[in-house]
């Protein structure tokens, strides 16, 4: 698969096989996370594997957060355990960090850089066959998440990516063209 095939195939998927992902497989893709574009070459990503249990930790923690929404306490508690439960069933899943710099021009470039790695990631994945679903939100921050994850001090989450084998390809979002968006300026 090239490139312009892998851009337009890729899709955010939701529902995976139970396939298992190989060792192998994951150190392939991130292999070509970190030839991500970075400015100054700071390397700011971090890349956490889950295995099943941080997953299903990571998801107790987030179900935790959903949860404060439901009112009924035995269905909160199944919210925490559903969502908790769906993330220890994932077939592979990472979390993303980045180093935090105290110079807010770097950090933002870090910031860049490091999205523009899992952007690298979810198209290798594509190209192999397997699917990603990239997830952020206030959990990044969540003490119950950093730690299911195992982030460090001086990082920041910046997102989940849930990887494996698609059980079905959604058909593609349509989206404007290019052109809506672009100025040629002389």
């Amino acid at each position: 698969m090239d490139i312009f095939d892998a851009i337009t195939a890729r899709r955010s998927i939701k529902r995976f096989t139970d396939r298992a992902i190989s060792e192998e497989s994951i150190k392939q893709m991130l292999s070509m996370a970190v030839l991500a574009p970075n400015h100054r070459m700071t390397e700011p990503w971090r890349f956490y594997v889950l295995g099943p249990e941080a997953r299903a930790a990571y998801g107790h923690a987030l179900g935790l957060r959903k949860a404060k929404r439901v009112e009924d306490p035995q269905a909160a508690q199944d919210v925490v355990e559903k969502v908790s439960a769906t993330h220890c069933a994932l077939p592979a899943m990472l979390a993303v960090s980045m180093m935090r710099d105290e110079n807010p021009e770097i950090l933002e470039e870090d910031y860049a850089a490091t999205y523009m790695a899992i952007q690298n990631l979810c198209l290798a994945a594509c190209a192999m066959g397997l699917g990603t679903h990239v997830k952020t939100g206030a959990i990044m921050d969540d003490p119950n998440g950093r730690s299911a994850v195992g982030a460090g001090e001086g990082e920041r989450i910046v997102a989940t990516i849930s990887l494996g084998e698609p059980a079905d390809m959604p058909a593609p979002k349509s989206r404007q063209s290019a052109a809506d968006f672009t100025t040629w300026v002389p």
